[in-house]
């Protein structure tokens, strides 16, 4: 059986006082859950781990009840492995991420059952401040700076506890990091 890298995407930890944990902490839940190659990136509650799970749907439960528990609140969870960020990040529209100065370039990923459907139905789009496309399971939204607080896509993510966002620079770190993994497991010498 393979031993798989993913990475694993909380919703809401540290954000403000509510589901506040160090880093430490949150890796060794996963080492308890007898997860291998654990690690934490940044403080948003982004975790790469690996298992010989290939069901995404048990892992994301495991994970998600585990976390529950040791957070006492409910904790949801978007599971993503290399071919899915991969294409996470080979589809980023043209031209998304090229105004930092402008604009706020996020990517909001939807944790099952949710559906881009869903979502698209209670969108509303400030005219010449927002843009949002959609993609696999994710949109990619661009946001006026100035009109952050404004913005309702702003307030979808509060709205719904199936979202988690992540800006695009971070997304692409992640991605990177996923990459080098994968690439680090498959160089080690057998034995």
């Amino acid at each position: 059986m393979k031993n798989i890298d993913y990475l694993v995407l909380i919703r809401g930890i540290n954000a403000g006082s509510k589901n506040a944990i160090k880093m430490e902490k949150l890796k060794k839940i996963f080492e308890n859950m007898k997860f291998s190659n654990v690690e934490t990136f940044i403080q948003t509650g982004n975790v790469f781990i690996k298992d010989y799970n290939n069901d995404k749907q048990k892992l994301s439960k495991k994970i998600e009840k585990n976390l529950s528990i040791e957070m006492k609140n409910e904790i949801k969870i978007k599971v993503l492995n290399i071919n899915e960020l991969n294409n996470i990040i080979k589809n980023v529209p043209e031209g998304f991420g090229g105004n930092n100065d402008k604009f706020k370039y996020d990517i909001m990923f939807l944790i099952e059952p949710l559906t881009t459907k869903e979502i698209m139905k209670e969108l509303i789009i400030l005219e010449n401040e927002d843009e949002i496309y959609e993609g696999k399971n994710v949109f990619y939204i661009k946001r006026s700076s100035k009109k952050l607080t404004g913005s309702y896509i702003s307030q979808i993510a509060n709205k719904w506890s199936n979202i988690t966002v992540r800006n695009l620079k971070i997304t692409t770190e992640l991605y990177e990091l996923l990459l080098k993994r994968k690439t680090a497991s498959k160089s080690k010498p057998l034995g």
